[in-house]
C-alpha cells in the first residue's frame, strides 16, 4: 500500500508575518520612562550678593539623613513616618512654643493681617544616602506642605487648595510658606 504524501504547508511568508507582529508590539508597547522630582530650582544668585542671611536656629527644621537611612530632626532620632507631622507643628507652631519659629505678622489677601511662620526646613543628606529614602523624605515634606495648605483652604474657602484659583492659592501660599533648603550631599556619618 502506498502512502499518501500529505501536503506541504507553505511557510515562505511566516517571517514577514513574525517581523510584522515583532513592528507593532515595538510600536504599541510603552517603556518605563525615569522619573524624578519635579523642582524648580532658585535663580543663581548675584556675584556681589553672594552672603548667606542669619537665621535663628529656632527658625530651622534641621533634618539630617546618614547613610543608614537614619533621620535626625533638630538632634532627635526620628522615623520617617513622623517627619510629616513634626514638619507641620514646626511650620504652624500652634502654642507659640520658644523652641519652634518665630512669627511675623503680614497682610495677605482674603485673609487679612495674619501670623506667618518664618520657619525653614533644612535637609542635608549623606552622600550613602539611599535614593529610595531620599524621595521619602522629599515625599513626606511635600505632603507635610500640601496638607498645610489645604487646612488654610479648608478653612477660609471651604475648598482643598487645589480646588482655588490662582489668587486664592497665592494667598494661600504666603501665609503658609514651605521653604526648604537642600544643602549639598556630604558625608554626615551614621551608627556603626
Amino acid at each position: 500500500m502506498a502512502k499518501k504524501k500529505l501536503p506541504e504547508i507553505n511557510s515562505s511568508s511566516m517571517a514577514d508575518i513574525a517581523f510584522l507582529l515583532l513592528i507593532f508590539f515595538l510600536v504599541s508597547t510603552t517603556m518605563d520612562v525615569d522619573t524624578g522630582i519635579y523642582k524648580k530650582l532658585p535663580p543663581m544668585p548675584e556675584e556681589e550678593n553672594t552672603t548667606e542671611p542669619k537665621v535663628k536656629k529656632r527658625n530651622v527644621l534641621a533634618i539630617l539623613v546618614n547613610r543608614n537611612n537614619e533621620l535626625l530632626v533638630n538632634g532627635e532620632l526620628l522615623d520617617i513616618s513622623q517627619l510629616r507631622e513634626k514638619t507641620k507643628e514646626f511650620i504652624l507652631n500652634p502654642n507659640d512654643d520658644k523652641d519652634l519659629p518665630e512669627k511675623v505678622i503680614k497682610e495677605v489677601p482674603f485673609f487679612g493681617r495674619v501670623r506667618v511662620s518664618k520657619g525653614l526646613v533644612s535637609l542635608q543628606n549623606d552622600r550613602g544616602t539611599s535614593y529610595e529614602t531620599y524621595i521619602k523624605v522629599q515625599d513626606e515634606l511635600a505632603i507635610a506642605g500640601r496638607e498645610l495648605k489645604d487646612l488654610k483652604a479648608m478653612a477660609q474657602f471651604g475648598k482643598k487648595y487645589e480646588d482655588l484659583n490662582d489668587e486664592q492659592q497665592e494667598a494661600v501660599r504666603k501665609y503658609v510658606p514651605m521653604q526648604i533648603s537642600e544643602a549639598e550631599p556630604k558625608n554626615v556619618g551614621g551608627r556603626k
